[in-house]
């Protein structure tokens, strides 16, 4: 069994027991997190699709923690601008628990 699950602008192929990094959830570490945006389940030899999805997945925060750090340079040429910025995103790791219909 799996599913097709949209956090954010993102979507994710998930089954229970798997593991995954998305974008920043709120929540601490250890606590369950619902989503009810199922875009598609398939059990075997059945699949839904759209709105008759009624199902939700269930996760268990495993962490949050950041990615690796990127740099920006930005420069105008013969201007003598230039400017160097950082940016760390963080990220949620999630296991997924179950998919309940």
């Amino acid at each position: 069994m799996y599913a097709v699950v949209q956090l954010g602008s993102h979507q994710y192929k998930v089954s229970p027991g798997d593991i995954i990094t998305v974008e920043k959830l709120d929540g601490i570490v250890g606590s369950e997190v619902k989503m009810k945006r199922v875009l598609m389940v398939a059990d075997g030899e059945k699949v839904i699709v759209g709105k008759e999805v009624k199902a939700t997945v269930v996760g268990k925060i495993k962490a949050q923690e950041k990615g690796s750090k990127i740099h920006v340079f930005k420069k105008i040429r013969r201007k003598g601008f230039h400017k160097t910025i950082g940016h760390r995103q963080t990220y949620t790791r999630v296991e997924i628990l179950r998919v309940e219909e």
